[in-house]
């Protein structure tokens, strides 16, 4: 493959619902670009962008996967993005790092509840789009209605300019017009010949050729003149295209078959003709220091981004990077400024699927990847070493589900914390965490599959099977009455030295969040001095073993003002013990009580569903506190407890058809409601009698 100039690349993200075809629409601009003799099929396993073992088994992409086409003397860097919101993590990295997308829509089915939120993510980056619109060779297939629903649930200026040529098994072709022709299902990968547009068509073809002469007009005030004036040049239209798509001002649509090669070249045509290039880009800043700037160009010193890492436990983790300025040079010594250390780099290649390409070296505006980056992790910037710059990183989804994770045998904990941590690097949405409170090492992730292929990977890749089980709520326990002048003894006497210790408190709750407060009140030295942080020793580490269902008590203050103490018996650990059983008896007579974490959750669903969330937020112990219309779309704010939580996610999906999404942090700890807080402690008295 010969070297690119910087404007002669389009990097293209491929983005929508699952199932749509976008793996299948790569296939076919990899065949139209003589990059593969033949097409591969998803359902045989044979793709270029499906290439992981469990992508071929579950039929569905799982991964971003970087491929080139060369089409019209450019390279098109055509990157495949999955479309189960579980791994939207992967949809983020490649968005950061791309120039525009083709958002591909079924059409027997119009716009999905994945077209809608790869959509808002594609809004996010501001970037330009092309839609396309596939399966028109399909049963059931409607260019009418799928556009319509564009229209209706993108609420997007979506510019027709392309129309089928037939429909469902009769569909043999398009009419392009913007090149004013039609073009029928090519044979092979030669382009396709253009011919007159059928004479149905003409009606049309003219009506659509004048909205889009005018979009295109509106662009520009140069050209919005000449159209007043009189006719615009096919390239005064491919200019005023140009500017409108780049500004997305609008967006146009092109239909085909993918499986058909049908409507693809015209597509690959669109992407080099009104795409923006690299060169188009704006001049990048730094995070932290907008003074410093770079062009997208050679001439600038080296910039680029790292946007996905894959782990591989015997040859070291590959890395994706894009170049924004600069070139970067194999075998040659870059500065991580993300960490702050320098980076040796190897050969770095292109890569085409699983394929790797050999090349001495990446040019601004290109997508590359290296082998074997010791510190480098996904959203790193790596950059010159005389003149460092930390570009943006890559922003990934919040988690939504959490399980507890353990592994299937014994003595693999190191080994499952090693391949967790590897799996974690390699996909920054996947997340692990000890829990302090439970005890548990928890992974959280996008959805319950997300989860289920990371298990697999870890499985597959570094030989640990894992089991998981709900997460434990990290329940907290306190007090809501102050008691008075409590006092206990510890002593024991079993031949030569005892054990006296003899403590007297004061408990009183305090505000929600407070933690933990020790008063030390001794006068006349009724404790010596040296055995009171032994006193508030022994309370804080009965605090954590709670007396109602065993989590840890909080918010509670501590007041030490008297005791008694022994000359020869007396000891840290008599202290300790005399304190721990003073606050016991204390907290006893404090009426104790369970709390439970709350949550913040906003929730984001079309208007049609809003009252069926309500209802179901009621029915989860939640309080609304309130909803905001923004479009379409409900926005509804609420506080819920985190265990009516746990698999929201899913439910969620279930409620709105994949329409819906949410966000969820930690707010606030409240007193759980009697009925539910005996329920937890007889299941806390149950494991514990289990154990």
């Amino acid at each position: 493959m010969r070297q690119y100039r910087t404007e002669e690349i389009r990097n293209i993200g491929i983005i929508a619902h699952s199932g749509a075809g976008k793996t299948s629409l790569i296939e076919a601009m990899l065949y139209n670009g003589g990059a593969i003799e033949r097409m591969g099929a998803v359902d045989n396993g044979n793709t270029v962008a499906d290439y992981a073992s469990d992508e071929i088994e579950r039929k569905t992409s799982l991964n971003c996967s970087v491929c080139i086409a060369e089409w019209t003397e450019n390279k098109l860097n055509i990157i495949d993005t999955p479309g189960a919101e579980d791994f939207y993590g992967d949809l983020h990295g490649v968005l950061r790092v791309v120039d525009a997308v083709i958002v591909v829509v079924d059409a027997t089915t119009g716009v999905e509840g994945g077209t809608e939120k790869v959509w808002e993510i594609a809004d996010k980056y501001d970037l330009p789009r092309i839609l396309f619109i596939n399966k028109m060779d399909k049963e059931n297939a409607s260019f009418d209605n799928a556009l319509a629903s564009i229209s209706e649930i993108l609420e997007t200026r979506a510019v027709p300019v392309q129309i089928p040529i037939g429909k469902e098994d009769q569909f043999t072709g398009v009419v392009d017009v913007i090149q004013d022709g039609a073009f029928l299902e090519p044979s092979g990968s030669a382009p396709a010949t253009k011919s007159d547009v059928p004479d149905d068509l003409l009606g049309t073809a003219e009506e659509y050729r004048e909205a889009l002469v005018e979009v295109a007009a509106e662009s520009d005030d140069e050209l919005i003149e000449k159209f007043f004036e009189g006719e615009l040049s096919e390239e005064e239209i491919q200019k005023g295209l140009q500017t409108g798509i780049s500004e997305n001002q609008f967006v146009p649509v092109l239909c085909g078959s993918a499986l058909k090669n049908i409507g693809v070249q015209q597509l690959m045509d669109m992407i080099i003709s009104c795409c923006p290039s690299p060169v188009q880009a704006a001049e990048i800043q730094d995070v932290d220091d907008e003074s410093k700037t770079r062009e997208p160009s050679t001439d600038a010193p080296l910039s680029a981004v790292v946007f996905k890492t894959i782990a591989d436990p015997f040859s070291g983790q590959l890395s994706f990077f894009r170049v924004y300025s600069g070139t970067l040079e194999g075998d040659s010594q870059v500065n991580n400024s993300n960490r702050g250390e320098v980076e040796r780099l190897g050969k770095p290649t292109f890569m085409n699927g699983k394929q790797a390409i050999n090349t001495s070296n990446v040019p601004a505006g290109d997508i590359g990847a290296l082998t074997k980056l010791t510190t480098t992790h996904t959203g790193d910037t790596l950059c010159d070493r005389d003149a460092t710059i930390k570009l943006p990183g890559i922003e990934f989804p919040n988690t939504v589900i959490s399980y507890a994770i353990s592994p299937a045998r014994e003595g693999d904990d190191e080994k499952l914390m090693t391949a967790l941590t590897r799996i974690s690097e390699e996909d920054p949405s996947f997340q692990i965490e000890r829990n302090d409170i439970t005890k548990q090492l928890l992974v959280s992730g996008l959805g319950d599959l997300h989860i289920t292929v990371n298990r697999d990977r870890i499985k597959e890749k570094f030989g640990v099977e894992t089991n998981v089980a709900p997460p434990k709520v990290p329940y907290r326990e306190t007090v809501r009455k102050s008691v008075q002048n409590v006092q206990e003894r510890h002593k024991k006497q079993s031949g030569g030295k005892g054990q006296f210790g003899d403590v007297t408190i004061n408990l009183a709750p305090i505000e929600r969040g407070e933690g933990f407060e020790f008063i030390n009140n001794i006068k006349g030295g009724a404790i010596p001095s040296n055995y009171i942080p032994a006193v508030e020793k022994g309370i804080q580490q009965r605090m954590e073993l709670g007396v109602l269902a065993g989590y840890p008590l909080v918010d509670i203050q501590i007041d030490l003002h008297d005791g008694k103490y022994h000359d020869v018996d007396s000891s840290d650990m008599a202290f300790q013990i005399a304190g721990s059983m003073a606050f016991a008896t204390a907290v006893q007579q404090a009426d104790p009580c369970l709390l439970e974490p709350i949550m913040n959750v906003a929730i984001s669903v079309p208007d049609q569903y809003m009252g069926n969330i309500i209802g179901d937020l009621n029915g989860r112990r939640g309080q609304v506190m309130g909803v905001e219309q923004v479009g379409k779309r409900q926005i509804i704010q609420a506080i819920v407890p985190q265990s009516e939580m746990l698999r929201y996610s899913i439910d969620l999906r279930s409620l709105t058809s994949a329409r819906g999404n949410f966000t969820m942090e930690f707010a606030h700890y409240e007193v759980v409601p009697e009925d539910v807080a005996q329920k937890v402690i007889a299941a806390s008295k149950t494991e514990e009698e289990e154990a």
